[in-house]
């Protein structure tokens, strides 16, 4: 619990420090973002406000990760290793932020609001995702778990597994798999991002419920001295607590600068990485289908524009919103940024909050 604290404290003071370095050198560069034309005219006035903030996360979410640990084991606290886990989450964190970079660096080379190609996007993220899926794999440990196995997970893996198809087939499967979830939730929080503080807030929410979640998964594990009904199967739980714990203390940090009116934004860069480090902990944490809940406010943004291009081709140009993802619709109707941003931030924690009872209430079951 000490190594959660520490992690989280030093997850907000070095990024409400480092952040506004970080907003100099982007000012001194022009590297200022683009706006687009479609959108409510109440955002052009953020135009040229500095981008790619997701540097800044994905940074301090890695360097806070090694620094807590050795903090923890110059004091001799339990679990102060590094564990494959925790390398693999912040590897596939740090590969979809690469991919973000790119499409951020080339949106202000070009001065538009186009950066990478869909198809350069895929193939960017397909890379970095296949290769995570491929080593989360291997690495068993001493109790003979891999970072990730091959079953699909609601609460715990569940008896349909990829595996049934035979080793290969079923390695495959779940590469497949891993990639559906990477992707979706890297575009389910790229779609989040388009208030002041509105992504940056959620995953937060998002992440400390998974510090909740491993945390219980660690004092119920399987192999520990409880090894009661209802145990869990997780490989390195308290590392995955941890490392939520650090990820909540550098966007609070970042939120202290990302809050309206912000004064840097996080770009595809971090609305990449945020949603491959969420893909990590769902799949690592053996809580796939759950994440559709915990993550459900940016299930429901994903959604809207999912309705909103379905209808626009079948209804030959007619909207469902008036502007998609959801929350322009409601900037639209008159709302004010800050009241969409803060009522949305509610709906999220409400999912947050339902997901956690759903995680208990089936342990109880079990139990």
């Amino acid at each position: 619990m000490i190594g959660l604290l520490l992690g989280a404290v030093l997850g907000v003071v070095l990024t409400v420090v480092g952040t506004p370095l970080f907003i100099r050198l982007l000012h001194k560069r022009g590297y200022g973002q683009i706006i687009r034309d479609d959108g409510p005219t109440t955002h052009a006035t953020k135009r040229g406000t500095p981008t790619m903030g997701g540097v800044v996360i994905v940074m301090n979410f890695v360097v806070v990760y090694f620094l807590t640990h050795w903090i923890m084991m110059m004091l001799g606290l339990e679990n102060s290793g590094i564990t494959m886990s925790g390398l693999l989450l912040l590897f596939l964190t740090a590969g979809m932020a690469l991919v973000g970079f790119l499409d951020d660096y080339m949106k202000i080379s070009n001065q538009r609001s186009l950066g990478l190609t869909p198809i350069g996007k895929i193939i960017g993220q397909g890379a970095v995702g296949i290769t995570f899926a491929v080593l989360a794999l291997n690495f068993p440990n001493e109790n003979g778990l891999t970072p990730a196995s091959t079953a699909i997970s609601v609460f715990r893996d569940t008896s349909w597994d990829f595996a049934f198809f035979g080793t290969i087939t079923g390695a495959i499967l779940f590469v497949v798999w891993s990639n559906l979830i990477s992707t979706a939730t890297t575009n389910a929080v790229n779609l989040t991002d388009g208030l002041d503080g509105l992504a940056t807030g959620a995953v937060a929410m998002v992440a400390v419920g998974y510090v909740l979640m491993t945390l219980f998964q660690a004092n119920q594990s399987c192999y520990g001295p409880t090894n009661a009904g209802g145990c869990y199967e997780v490989r390195d739980p308290m590392d995955l607590a941890l490392l939520g714990a650090i990820l909540a203390g550098v966007l609070m940090g970042f939120l202290w600068w990302n809050t309206a009116p912000a004064k840097i934004f996080m770009g595809d860069t971090g609305s990449l990485a945020l949603g491959g480090a969420l893909a990590g902990f769902a799949i690592f944490s053996k809580t796939q289908v759950l994440l559709v809940v915990l993550a459900g406010l940016m299930v429901i943004i994903a959604l809207s524009v999912i309705i909103q291009v379905g209808y626009f081709k079948i209804s030959g140009g007619k909207r469902v919103f008036l502007m998609a993802p959801l929350q322009h619709h409601f900037e639209l109707k008159g709302w004010a940024e800050v009241t969409v941003v803060v009522r949305f931030w509610l709906i999220g924690l409400a999912f947050v909050v339902a997901a956690l009872a759903l995680f208990y209430t089936e342990w109880v079951v079990l139990r």
